[in-house]
């Protein structure tokens, strides 16, 4: 499992994605943000893009490793994070 350090950082970006401004807030940040608590509102019900190992195991697996892509989605938070 994809091992998130829930800060919250990717939530509060979400209007930088084409696919996914429908889910935005004027401010950029998810509408299913819990901003005291960095949690998803929605979690069990969210998006398949908002699932990283199941969005690899549908989309990826046949171009990429695991490792490979969870090293992508940390590379990701860290620039977020900073």
């Amino acid at each position: 499992m994809f091992p998130c350090e829930r800060c919250g950082c990717c939530c509060r970006r979400i209007g930088e994605v084409f696919f996914a401004k429908h889910m935005a807030l004027p401010d950029g940040s998810c509408k299913y943000l819990d901003k005291l608590t960095n949690l998803c509102k929605i979690y069990n019900e969210r998006p398949i893009f908002c699932r990283v190992d199941d969005y690899y195991d549908k989309f990826l697996s046949t171009q990429m490793s695991r490792e490979e892509f969870y090293n992508q989605n940390k590379e990701m938070c860290h620039k977020f994070q900073s």
